[in-house]
C-alpha cells in the first residue's frame, strides 16, 4: 500500500484519546514519544504474479553448431554478429532505481509500543477491537494514514541522545580511571624524583668522603716512606746482627771444643762390663737367613756408626767477598751479541735439562753426589715425595740446596749426608732455587707465581715477591747480585732489584714460556731459552732483543762461558748447541 502524507483530524483525536495523551508537540506526547524512541511501519501488499503474464528473456546458445549440408557463408555470418550483439546486451549493467523509505503505519507503530511497554493485556485488548472494527467496515486502512516525520525524528533523536548518553558515561568512566591512573603516577613520579635527590645527595656525601679520605691517605704517605725505610735499615741491622751472632757462636763453639779437649786428657775410662751371653744359643746352628739378617744388622749398624761419627757441616760467617764485584768494574768490553752457531754436540738421547757437575736432581724424588774421577755415585739424598727439578751448590761446599714438585725446599749437608732444613711456604711446585753468590741467601720460583727469599741458616722465608701472573719456572741472580731475573710459562721476564726488593722492568717475549734464564759473566747480557727453541738475549742497558734461532723443537737450558765469548744451549731434541 502506498504511503499516505495526511491523515485525518479524527482518526489523529481518536488514537490520543485512547491513549490518553495530547497531540501538541509541547505536551505529553512528545516526551512520551522522545521516551521511547521512534518506530516505522511500512505497509507493503504481496500479490502472486501468474506465470502466464511472466515473460522470460530467452538466453542465446553460445554453443552453437551448423548442421551438417547446410553450411552457409551468409547464415555463419549472421550468427556470429547475433551472438556479439546478445553478448554486449549481457554486459550492459542494468541500474535499479533506489527504493524509498515507506513511512511506518499507524497500528505497526501501537503494537510496537504496546510491545516494548510490556503492555501484553492492552496489546490484545486492541489487536482484537481493531481487527474486529476492520471486519466489520467502520475503520479502514486507507483513512488511518502513517505516523507523522516528527514522531519518527523525535524516536531518532531520542535513540541517539540514549547512546551519547552511553557514550558519555563510558567516557566519564574513562576519564575517572585516567584521573586515577595520573594520580598515581604522579605519586610514583614524585616518590622517583624524591629518590633521586636522595640517591645524588648520598652521591655527593660518598664524593666528598672520597676526597677526605684520598687527603687522609695522602697525609699518610710520608709516615708509610718513613717507615718503610726503617724497615729496611732494621733488616740491614738484622742481618749485621745475625752476622755478628753467628761469629760470637762459632767462637763459643770453639772454647767449648778446647775446654771438651782438655777434659779429655784429665778424665779417666771406666771398664765395659759384657753380660755372657746364653751357651745354648751360642752353640745352636745359624741359619743361612738368620746369617743374611744378622750381616745386614752389623752392616746397618756401621753405617749408622759412621754417620753418628759425621758432624754437622756448620755455615760459613765470614764470607768472601763476592769477586764478580770488582769483575764487573774491570770489565769495560762492549757485550757481545753476534752469535753464530759454532757446533752441535750430541751426547744424549733424551733431553737436556739442567745439570751440575757435581750434584743431580732427578725424577726419582732424589738428589745424587758424584764423583767425577771414579765417575761412581757417591751420596744419595732421599726425602722429597716427588719429582726434583733443581739443586744448587752453596759456595763454600758443604750445603746442596734443592726443590721439587712436592712444593718444598730442602737443604743437604754433604758432610753429615742429611737433610738440615725443609722450606715450607710455597703453595705449589717449586721449579727453581739457587744461592746468593757468596752468601748464606737462597732464592726459590713457584708454580704459585711468587719468588721467595731464604736464610739458609734458619730456614724461614725472609721475603716474597709478587707480580707475575703464570707459573714461574727460573729465577738467578746476576754476578753482583744487586738484581734477579724471572721468566714464567708465558714467556714473560721480569727483572728485579734485590736491594728493595721491587720489580724493575717486565720484557714480553711470549706466548712460548720462557724455560731459563742466565746472566753473563759481566751481567749486562740476560739469556732465555724459550720454549719455540729461540734463544733470546736481552741488553739490559738499551732494551734491545737479540734472536738466536738454531733448535729445531724446544730449548730447555742456557748458559755464558766465564769470558762471555761463547754460550751453550740444551734443547728437548738431545743436543747441546754451542754459539760463538
Amino acid at each position: 500500500m502506498a504511503a499516505q502524507q495526511g491523515m485525518p483530524t479524527s482518526t489523529l483525536r481518536g488514537l490520543e484519546e485512547a491513549l490518553g495523551m495530547g497531540m501538541t508537540v509541547s505536551g505529553d506526547t512528545n516526551e512520551a514519544v522522545a521516551a521511547e524512541g521512534a518506530y516505522y511501519l511500512e505497509q507493503v501488499t504481496i500479490t502472486e504474479a501468474s506465470e502466464d503474464d511472466y515473460e522470460y528473456e530467452e538466453i542465446p546458445d553460445d554453443n552453437f553448431s551448423i548442421p551438417e549440408g547446410e553450411e552457409d557463408l551468409a547464415k555463419a555470418i549472421q550468427m556470429v554478429q547475433e551472438q556479439a550483439t546478445d553478448t554486449q546486451i549481457l554486459e550492459q549493467k542494468t541500474v535499479l532505481s533506489s527504493k524509498h523509505a515507506v513511512p511506518e503505519a499507524i497500528e505497526d507503530f501501537l503494537c510496537n509500543f504496546l510491545i516494548k511497554m510490556g503492555m501484553t493485556r492492552t496489546l490484545d485488548c486492541f489487536q482484537s477491537e481493531w481487527y474486529e472494527l476492520l471486519q466489520k467496515g467502520v475503520t479502514e486502512l486507507r483513512d488511518v494514514g502513517n505516523v507523522p516525520d516528527v514522531y519518527s525524528q523525535n524516536m531518532l533523536l531520542e535513540n541517539e541522545n540514549k547512546n551519547l548518553k552511553k557514550e558519555l558515561k563510558h567516557c566519564k568512566q574513562a576519564a575517572d580511571k585516567a584521573r586515577e591512573d595520573l594520580l598515581k603516577t604522579q605519586k610514583e613520579r614524585d616518590f622517583h624524583r624524591m629518590h633521586h635527590k636522595r640517591t645524588v645527595q648520598e652521591k655527593n656525601k660518598l664524593i666528598n668522603d672520597l676526597k677526605g679520605l684520598k687527603l687522609h691517605y695522602a697525609s699518610y704517605e710520608p709516615t708509610i716512606r718513613v717507615l718503610h725505610e726503617k724497615h729496611h735499615t732494621l733488616l740491614k741491622q738484622k742481618m749485621l746482627t745475625s752476622l755478628e751472632r753467628d761469629k760470637a757462636v762459632g767462637q763459643i763453639y770453639g772454647l767449648q771444643e778446647t775446654l771438651k779437649h782438655m777434659e779429655i786428657g784429665h778424665s779417666s775410662h771406666a771398664p765395659e762390663i759384657r753380660v755372657a751371653p746364653n751357651c745354648e744359643k751360642e752353640n745352636a746352628p745359624e741359619g743361612p737367613t738368620q746369617k743374611g739378617l744378622r750381616e745386614a744388622r752389623e752392616q746397618n749398624k756401621r753405617k749408622t756408626k759412621m754417620k753418628v761419627n759425621k758432624k754437622d757441616s756448620e755455615f760459613p760467617t765470614d764470607m768472601q767477598p763476592n769477586p764478580n764485584l770488582s769483575l764487573c768494574k774491570e770489565n769495560i768490553c762492549p757485550a757481545k751479541f753476534d752469535y753464530k752457531l759454532n757446533n752441535i754436540l750430541r751426547l744424549h738421547e733424551l733431553p737436556v735439562s739442567c745439570g751440575n757437575k757435581l750434584a743431580t736432581a732427578s725424577g726419582d724424588t732424589t738428589v745424587k753426589l758424584w764423583d767425577l774421577f771414579k765417575g761412581t755415585c757417591i751420596s744419595t739424598f732421599e726425602g722429597h715425595t716427588h719429582a726434583v727439578w733443581s739443586c744448587t751448590w752453596h759456595s763454600c761446599g758443604d750445603f746442596v740446596a734443592s726443590s721439587s714438585l712436592d712444593t718444598t725446599s730442602k737443604i743437604w749437608d754433604v758432610n753429615s749426608e742429611r737433610c738440615r732444613y725443609t722450606l715450607y711456604g710455597h703453595t705449589d711446585s717449586v721449579n727453581s732455587i739457587e744461592f746468593f753468590p757468596y752468601s748464606n741467601i737462597l732464592l726459590t720460583g713457584s708454580a704459585d707465581k711468587t719468588l721467595s727469599v731464604w736464610d739458609a741458616r734458619t730456614g724461614k722465608c725472609e721475603q716474597s715477591l709478587y707480580g707475575h701472573m703464570h707459573s714461574i719456572n727460573d729465577a738467578t741472580f746476576t754476578p753482583r747480585g744487586h738484581m734477579i731475573a724471572s721468566c714464567d710459562a708465558c714467556g714473560v721476564t721480569k727483572l728485579w732489584d734485590f736491594r728493595k726488593l721491587l720489580p724493575i722492568v717486565s720484557i714480553d717475549v711470549g706466548p712460548s714460556p720462557g724455560n731459563e734464564v742466565n746472566f753473563n759473566s759481566s751481567g749486562r747480557v740476560l739469556a732465555q731459552a724459550s720454549g719455540n727453541g729461540v734463544i733470546h738475549l736481552l741488553d739490559l742497558k738499551s732494551g734491545h732483543i737479540h734472536k738466536l734461532m738454531g733448535h729445531e723443537s724446544e730449548a730447555h737450558t742456557v748458559v755464558f762461558s766465564h769470558d762471555g765469548e761463547t754460550l751453550f744451549s740444551g734443547g728437548s731434541d738431545g743436543t747441546v748447541r754451542m754459539w760463538s
